[in-house]
């Protein structure tokens, strides 16, 4: 297994460089990687702290700095230590500076702005987390989507993740001892979408939880035909209903998040 070494230096937060570094790790196998990270890099002191570290863990070097002397410093000495130093935002910003006719504002987290889309956000993560797990049922027709699954068919981190993308996200577990409120059933401006996954992974996940709870994993909860059982009854509820179903067994929270997305804006297109 190779051994990789990995500086990503950031002016801001660093979160647009950690996703990009995540996405293009995951192209790879067999890679270890050491990340080092290196938010709020502003000034040229906290470079040269920076550097030596680099120095001393040579490897690839990622950055996005937007201050023209401090990016020169660091490219002169990755070139001068033989290292490769890659700006990915490079390309974007050229492109966008032809077709728009204008340079980039040369200004750190300008993408951090308080702006009516932060505020937007923030209220759409505290709607989301006041209506997790059935709770609050009548407010249900403000949501822009609901999700309906099984226990531990990961209905609350995707509804997060989906309001920090700035979607008001209810959620509510289906059991089949207990039918969900009947306003599910009526509801005119969210998208519901059911969650489901295979029988094998619910029940590993959820003695997984079991465990970590210092509970026995010996219930009903996690015994194969009482989980069919109940995967089977929420997979005739949501065809009943004509609802869209996203099996998430093999998919990471983002890549659920990103295909409920993707139905939302096409509801939203056909609405308009």
């Amino acid at each position: 297994m190779m051994r990789l070494h990995l500086h990503l230096l950031s002016d801001s937060t660093g979160e647009t460089l950690e996703n990009i570094a995540k996405a293009a790790l995951a192209q790879y196998d067999d890679v270890e990687t050491v990340r080092h990270f290196w938010p709020m890099v502003r000034t040229e002191a906290h470079l040269e702290r920076i550097l030596q570290e680099i120095a001393q863990n040579p490897g690839l070097v990622v950055f996005t700095l937007v201050n023209v002397a401090t990016r020169r410093i660091l490219e002169q000495r990755c070139l001068a230590l033989g290292l490769p130093a890659v700006a990915p935002l490079d390309p974007v910003n050229d492109a966008l500076s032809g077709l728009l006719g204008q340079q980039a504002k040369a200004r750190p987290g300008r993408q951090h702005v308080l702006d009516a889309a932060y505020f937007a956000r923030v209220d759409a993560i505290q709607w989301t987390i006041a209506h997790d797990d059935g709770i609050a049922s009548e407010d249900w027709e403000e949501a822009e989507i609901v999700l309906a699954g099984v226990s531990r068919s990961s209905k609350t981190p995707t509804s997060i993740y989906l309001a920090n993308r700035g979607w008001k996200t209810a959620n509510i577990p289906v059991v089949v001892e207990s039918p969900p409120p009947r306003i599910l059933f009526t509801l005119k401006n969210p998208l519901v979408v059911g969650l489901t996954t295979s029988a094998d992974r619910l029940i590993q996940i959820r003695r997984n939880r079991l465990l970590s709870l210092n509970q026995m994993p010996d219930t009903p909860y996690v015994e194969e035909e009482a989980v069919t059982r109940e995967i089977a009854y929420a997979r005739r509820m949501f065809a009943d209903n004509g609802w869209p179903v996203i099996d998430v067994t093999r998919r990471s929270i983002e890549e659920t998040a990103a295909a409920i997305i993707a139905l939302a804006n096409d509801r939203k297109a056909t609405r308009t």
